[in-house]
C-alpha cells in the first residue's frame, strides 16, 4: 500500500516511462488504446447528434477513458462490473457490439433495454455489466453484496464497483465500505475522482487529503492511481484483483482523472469551472499519453493511427445507419440481452 498522498504513475504526462513497465503484452495495450479511441470518437459523434436534436441526452466519457477500459483489461471474463457513472466503455472492451451500445442512447426498438433506461446507462449480462441508475452511491452496496456472493460461491470471480468523488459523501458508500470490510467482500471499489461532482468541487466535499484514505477508517487497503495513465490503471487493478481473488478482503482504489467536457449534455461547465484548469488537465490527456508511449515503444505508428480513426469513424457511421431508423419498441415488448 502506497502512502496516502503518493500516486501510482508509470508513464508521465507526456507519455514517457517513469518506472519499470509491468508485464503487459503489446496486444493488450493496443486493444486498450483502440477501445479508448472508440469511446473518444463515439463521444464526439453523439454530442453532434445531440446538438442536431437526434438524441435527447448524452453523457460523455472524454478524458476518463482509461479507468473503465484499462480496468476491464485487467479483469477476468467472469468478473462482474457494477458501474457508477462513466463505465460503459468497459463493455466495449469486453466485446459488446457497438451497434447495440449506441442503440441504448436512442432507446428505440434495437435497444436491448427497449428504451426503459436512461440514455448512456448501458448494461448487459452477456459482458457481466450490471444495470445502474443515476442515484449517487447506491451501486456501492450492490457491488459489496456481489463480492460477498462471489466469496461464498468460491468460483474465483470478483466484483468491481465504481463511484465518483461526489459519491464518497453519501451514506451508501460508507455503509458499503463498512460491509465490505466486515464481511471480507471479494470486491474492488474504485473511485473515479474527476474533482467535480457536477458543479461541486472536491475541495468543498471533504477535509481529507485524499479520497483513498477514507478506506483506512474501515480497515481496507487503499491505493491512489493516476487515472489518466492507462498502464498504471492496468497494473493497479491487476494487483488489487490478485489480492481480492486470494480472499484477503476488499481493496479501495482512487483514480485521479478529469472530465474534459460537461457532466452531461444537460450541463454547462463554463458556469462553474475555470478554463485554465481544463487546459492544464488536457495536457494529461489519457489518450495522448498512451499514444505517445506506444509510438516511443515502436508498437504503433502515425499511419496506423490515422487508419484506426478512419476505421472507427466508418464503424460508427454504419452502426448509426442501421439503428437510427428503428421505431420505438411497443411497451409490451420485453427487454434484456
Amino acid at each position: 500500500m502506497l502512502p496516502p498522498t503518493e500516486t501510482m504513475r508509470i508513464i508521465d504526462f507526456q507519455g514517457k516511462v517513469l518506472r519499470d513497465i509491468p508485464k503487459v503484452s503489446r496486444a493488450i495495450l493496443l486493444r486498450i488504446y483502440r477501445v479508448m479511441m472508440t469511446v473518444r470518437l463515439v463521444d464526439e459523434r453523439m454530442l453532434i447528434l445531440h446538438r442536431q436534436g437526434r438524441v435527447g441526452f448524452y453523457g460523455a466519457c472524454t478524458g476518463q477513458e482509461a479507468p473503465p477500459v484499462a480496468t476491464a483489461a485487467a479483469l477476468q471474463e467472469e468478473d462482474w462490473i457494477i458501474p457508477g457513472l462513466r463505465e460503459g466503455a468497459a463493455m466495449l472492451y469486453r466485446g459488446y457490439p457497438l451497434e447495440l451500445y449506441l442503440a441504448q442512447v436512442f432507446g428505440n426498438g434495437l435497444d436491448p433495454m427497449r428504451g426503459r433506461q436512461m440514455p448512456s446507462h448501458q448494461a448487459a449480462r452477456a459482458v457481466r455489466q450490471f444495470s445502474w441508475s443515476s442515484c449517487i452511491g447506491t451501486q456501492v452496496p450492490h457491488a459489496v453484496g456481489v463480492g460477498i456472493a462471489m466469496s461464498r460461491r468460491g468460483d474465483g470471480s470478483i466484483a468491481v464497483g465504481f463511484m465518483g468523488d461526489g459519491a464518497t459523501s453519501t451514506a451508501d458508500v460508507h455503509r458499503g465500505l463498512w460491509a465490505a470490510a466486515h464481511f471480507r467482500s471479494r470486491c474492488i471499489l474504485i473511485c473515479q475522482n474527476n474533482y467535480w461532482a457536477i458543479s461541486q468541487p472536491m475541495r468543498s466535499q471533504t477535509r481529507s487529503r485524499t479520497l483513498a484514505e477514507r478506506a483506512y477508517a474501515y480497515g481496507i487497503p487503499f491505493v491512489r492511481i493516476d487515472g489518466n495513465d492507462a498502464v498504471a490503471v492496468y497494473q493497479g487493478v491487476g494487483e488489487a484483483a490478485e489480492y481480492v481473488r486470494a480472499d484477503k478482503g476488499p481493496v479501495f482504489l482512487e483514480m485521479e482523472t478529469y472530465r474534459m467536457g460537461a457532466h452531461s449534455s444537460a450541463d454547462d461547465p463554463q458556469l462553474y469551472r475555470d478554463n485554465q484548469e481544463v487546459a492544464s488537465w488536457k495536457q494529461r490527456d489519457p489518450l495522448v499519453r498512451l499514444y505517445t508511449f506506444l509510438l516511443d515503444s515502436g508498437w504503433w505508428t502515425e499511419t496506423e493511427d490515422e487508419l484506426l480513426k478512419q476505421k472507427i469513424g466508418q464503424s460508427i457511421t454504419r452502426s448509426l445507419e442501421v439503428l437510427e431508423p428503428w421505431p420505438i419498441a411497443p411497451i409490451e415488448v420485453g427487454y434484456g440481452r
